[in-house]
This record gives structure tokens, sequence and C-alpha cells, in this order.
């Protein structure tokens, strides 16, 4: 049987972002992070959008709100620090019709009460910054920037690897949680088990099952996937989007809508929508799970998020469905973009928590008690936030581990 002081299941930037905060906080406490794939960042970190979110939609004194204005500053010198590449780029935020004016500008007042620097643009200003995007008004964020988080991640994982005390355990897959005395032992479908003083829990898609597993109550709250697809513009047509540019979220949603994102590499993503996936790793729109499926169907808040959204819901898979209906919905910010310039990238999933009652959680979600830190909800910002994020998972586990 192995043993380390803390084991982390789940090699996403926030898992290995634990592990490298738990190296440069405590540099004897050794760590093991477990994860059923090949490599790191192969889930929600390996398929985003790239974007480093400045922290203007969160609601002051959230968990998001801080940790992503922290995370985004932090996240651009670690990527200067080690060669990583990325962009400090700016954003808009778009309004395209007369009743979203009252959101942008409520936004202009979140940025400032969030200290995001931010400044509003006409439809002229809006035409220098991007000629061919259009709008009645906008907002212009600064902070926001892009990077390549799967690069992000390996390179936390090989810091924390360097520091001596931590390793990584690819291809292990937790099939067993056991209260151990006072620690925990982890048994992994291939190779030894596992003992440990404290589980870290950051395996994002399959973060209530380990927790369940671990023999803490869930019943609460429960993870429903949500596939967000992408589309890039054809190489010949990228040069109509010159950086990002977003709409006016629907405050009553937690998804921003289908925006237009030139990544690091020059690619325009368009996308994401946000439709219910059939399997909590349902990349494709064939894959189904027959397990991940009955769990969404039997769990009460599915159905009152269906009851409560069904409109927003509807409009999203007619999307999903229809490229024409896509195509619309971008030209409300790319008039001049045509069916014919989209073409179909890898999609993603979000791992969203989810209450009994039907509330989507809208901020970072932490649970556990005694040896066990659950990270619940961690869906975007995280990879931006995975730095600060990481630290408190960090501070809690070493906690748990009487090393402070």
């Amino acid at each position: 049987m192995d043993t380390a002081d803390v084991v982390v299941i789940g090699a996403g930037i926030v898992g290995l972002a634990t592990a490298y905060a738990i190296t440069r906080a405590s540099p004897r406490t050794s760590v093991v992070v477990m994860d059923k794939e090949p490599g790191p960042a192969r889930h929600q970190t390996g398929h985003n959008s790239g974007v480093i979110h400045s922290g203007i939609y969160y609601r002051p004194g959230s968990l998001k709100a801080r940790y992503a204005t922290q995370g985004a500053a932090e996240m651009v010198k670690f990527c200067a620090r080690y060669d990583i590449p990325h962009e400090v780029t700016g954003k808009l935020i778009v309004a395209t019709a007369r009743e979203e004016l009252p959101r942008l500008h409520a936004l202009v007042q979140r940025g400032r009460t969030n200290d995001i620097p931010v400044r509003e643009l006409g439809p002229a200003q809006i035409a220098e910054r991007e000629p061919h995007v259009a709008g009645l008004a906008a907002i212009h964020v600064g902070t926001t920037g892009v990077c390549d988080f799967t690069a992000v991640a390996g390179t936390m994982a090989r810091l924390a690897e360097e520091s001596g005390e931590a390793r990584t355990a690819y291809g292990s897959e937790v099939r067993a949680v056991h209260r151990d005395g006072g620690g925990v032992v982890v048994e992994p479908g291939t190779g030894p088990p596992v003992r440990a003083k404290v589980l870290v829990n950051c395996a994002g898609l399959h973060s209530d099952r380990i927790a369940r597993m671990a023999g803490d109550d869930t019943t609460g709250v429960r993870i429903v996937p949500f596939r967000g697809e992408y589309y890039e513009l054809a190489p010949a047509r990228a040069g109509l989007v010159r950086g990002l540019v977003y709409p006016v979220p629907d405050p009553a949603f937690p998804f921003l809508g289908v925006h237009l994102t030139r990544g690091i590499d020059g690619t325009v993503h368009i996308g994401p929508n946000a439709v219910p996936a059939p399997a909590r790793e349902g990349y494709r729109r064939r894959t189904v799970s027959a397990r991940d499926l009955l769990e969404t169907a039997l769990f009460p808040g599915t159905w009152r998020i269906a009851r409560r959204h069904w409109r927003y819901e509807a409009g999203e898979l007619r999307r999903s469905l229809s490229k024409r209906a896509f195509t619309d919905e971008v030209r409300r910010l790319l008039p001049e973009v045509t069916a014919a310039d989209l073409v179909p990238s890898a999609a993603g999933v979000r791992a969203q928590a989810v209450l009994r009652d039907g509330e989507l959680v809208d901020d970072f979600l932490f649970a556990g008690s005694g040896p066990f830190v659950h990270v619940l909800n961690a869906p975007s910002p995280a990879a931006t936030a995975s730095l600060p994020i990481g630290r408190e998972i960090a501070r809690r586990a070493l906690e748990a581990a009487g090393h402070t």
C-alpha cells in the first residue's frame, strides 16, 4: 500500500493547482494526484475557450468574484514566468437590443464594485475595436485575456513533482474510498491502494460521486452535465473577429451566451451553447450513459430546472440541432457571418452543481469534514481562478492533516 499525507482525486487544473499550492506552503507534505485519464487536463480544463476572465460577471463578495479578479492577475504572471502562451487582449461585452442596455449598465456598476476597470463605448467606438461587430453600446474590460490552460495545468504538475514530495498517478480510476482511523484509504482500479491523512476531491464531473463514495451526504446537490458546443470561423473568415466579443448575459442563467473568442493560436471559436448532456463525458451528441442519464432524471432538481428555464433550454436545443439557428444567434453580434463560415469544433461539458430545489449553484462550492475536502462546484471561471482556489483548498487540506 502506498502512503501520502494528501491524496488529490482529479488532475484537472484545480486538482493540480491544489497539489502545487501544497508543495509551496508545506514542502515536506507528500501528495499523490490520482486521475483515471492517461494525462492531465482531459476534461473541463482541456475543453474550454482558454479565456482568462476578469471577474466582472460575478456577485460582489462571492468566491467567484474574489478569486477570478485575483486569479486573472496571477494567471498572467504565472504564464509569463513559465513561458506559457498568453495574451491580455481585453474584451467587449456588447448590447445588440435596447432591452439589454439596463443589464449592460448593471455590469458596469458590478465591474466597478469588483475593482475591475471598465470603459463604456458607443457604436463608433465598437467599430474602432471590432469593425465587423454590431451593437448599440458596449463595455470594454481591459483585464481579460487568453492562454493555454492545458499547458498551465501541465506546468503545475511538473512544478509540484519537482518539489520531490508530489507525484501524479495517471490511469488510476478510483473505485472505493474508506475511512481508516483518522485518515482514508483510496482504492484504484489498478495499482496499490493509497493511505492518506486527507482526501481532496477535485473530480469535476464526478465530484458528487466521489463524495458519496467517501460516505458524505450529497443528496441535496447533484452534478448535472451541460454540453457546450463550439464552431470555428473558417480560416479565410477569421479576420472578422480581432479579439473577444461577448453578448450581455441573462442573469437568470449562469451561462454567458454564444461569444466570439480569438484564441492564443489565432483560431476564432464561436460558442458555446448550453444543452443538457445525456452523459457526464458526453462530448459528442451520440454519447449516452444509461447510468448518468438515470441519475440526472431521478434527481428532483433536474425537473425543477426544466420547469423554470424551459424557454431558455428550448432555444439552446434548437440552436444545437440547427446550424442555421446557431448562425442566426451569432449574426446578432457578427452580421456578416454565414453558415458556410462556421466549421464544427470540439465541444466541452460543464460540471454544473444543482440543488434539489432546481437552483443552479452560482458560486464555487466546498464541502466535507474530517479527512475529506470536496470541491462540488468549480465551473468557469475556475481555470482563471485556479491559483487562489488551489491555495484555499490546500489550506483546508493542510489543516485537516495537522500540517498548519
